[in-house]
C-alpha cells in the first residue's frame, strides 16, 4: 500500500536516486554530491517559505518524490503552488503513485487556502497526460524560458 509522507532527514539516500532519476529523464547530467545535500537540507528545513517534499512510500521504499513551493501572484491574492518536480521510479509507475503525490500537494495546498496548484511538463512526456488529463486542465500555456 503507498503511503505518501513528509521527506525526513534519514531519506537522503533514497531521495537522492529518485531525483537524478528524475534529471536522467530530461537529459540533465549527474550535478555532484554537493548539489543535492544543499537541495536536500533545504527541502527538509522546515521553513514554510522555501521549497517542500513530499515522497510515497511502500514497504520502506521510495518509489516516488515531489517538490513544491507556495507563491505570490497578483492574481490570485491566497498565492499559488508551483509543484516543480513529480517523479515516479520506473518499476513503480502504473501503481497511482504519481496521482498519490499530487493528490497530497493538493491537499497541502488545500490546508494553506491555496486553491491554484499547476505544473510543467514537457511535449514529448507522452506518458504524463494519461494521468494529468484527469487530475488537472490543461491551460494551454506555452512556457518560454530566457536564452
Amino acid at each position: 500500500m503507498v503511503q505518501v509522507r513528509a521527506l525526513r532527514a534519514d531519506d537522503f539516500a533514497e531521495w537522492k536516486a529518485l531525483w537524478h532519476g528524475y534529471q536522467s529523464f530530461y537529459g540533465h547530467p549527474n550535478r555532484g554530491d554537493a548539489f543535492f545535500e544543499t537541495a536536500f537540507a533545504r527541502l527538509i528545513s522546515g521553513d514554510a517559505r522555501d521549497f517542500q517534499a513530499l515522497v510515497a512510500e511502500d514497504e520502506g521504499r521510495l518509489l516516488g518524490l515531489t517538490h513544491f513551493v507556495f507563491h505570490p501572484n497578483l492574481w490570485r491574492p491566497e498565492g499559488v503552488c508551483y509543484l516543480q518536480d513529480l517523479f515516479t521510479a520506473p518499476e513503480a509507475r502504473g501503481r497511482g503513485v504519481a496521482r498519490a503525490l499530487i493528490e497530497a500537494v493538493y491537499t497541502a495546498a488545500d490546508a494553506r487556502g491555496v486553491p491554484s496548484v499547476y505544473w510543467l511538463t514537457a511535449e514529448d512526456n507522452a506518458a504524463a497526460p494519461m494521468l494529468y488529463d484527469r487530475v488537472a486542465e490543461n491551460t494551454g500555456f506555452i512556457r518560454y524560458a530566457r536564452r
